[in-house]
């Protein structure tokens, strides 16, 4: 099974969790994305993501579809928001059951990383003193 989720409700990790649970997993990995106070040393107000979610979607199904081939995961779970978090606040969540532990990890690592890379979600960090678009990379 594949969950995406692109939205502005806060995520809620439990809900990951739920949708990855099988009785065939021997692993179950979960990334949690939260925005930190600071870059680079500068303290950051808070994070403002935009995207074009039709093709973010489309993205991360195949993102999604390789790591279920790659890895035999058994479900994937990605969701992001968008729009204006603040410092602690979650912005991914990735979850990833599989049938053997190292499965799960790599799997997870290569979603976050991919995602990061392929998917049309663009950052804006906000600083006491002005803002700045962050490229997406890992």
């Amino acid at each position: 099974m594949i969950d995406i989720q692109i939205k502005e409700d806060k995520l809620d990790t439990q809900t990951c969790l739920d949708a990855v649970a099988d009785p065939g997993a021997g692993g179950t990995t979960i990334f949690v994305g939260t925005v930190r106070n600071q870059t680079q040393g500068k303290p950051v107000v808070r994070l403002e993501f935009e995207s074009f979610i039709p093709m973010a979607e489309k993205e991360m199904r195949k993102i999604a579809e390789y790591v279920t081939q790659k890895w035999d995961a058994l479900h994937i779970s990605i969701h992001h928001r968008v729009g204006i978090l603040d410092v602690g606040e979650i912005p991914v969540i990735i979850a990833v059951s599989t049938p053997h532990r190292k499965a799960a990890f790599e799997a997870c690592e290569y979603t976050i990383n991919t995602l990061k890379k392929t998917v049309p979600i663009w950052k804006k960090e906000i600083f006491e003193d002005g803002e700045v678009w962050v490229a997406a990379h890992p």
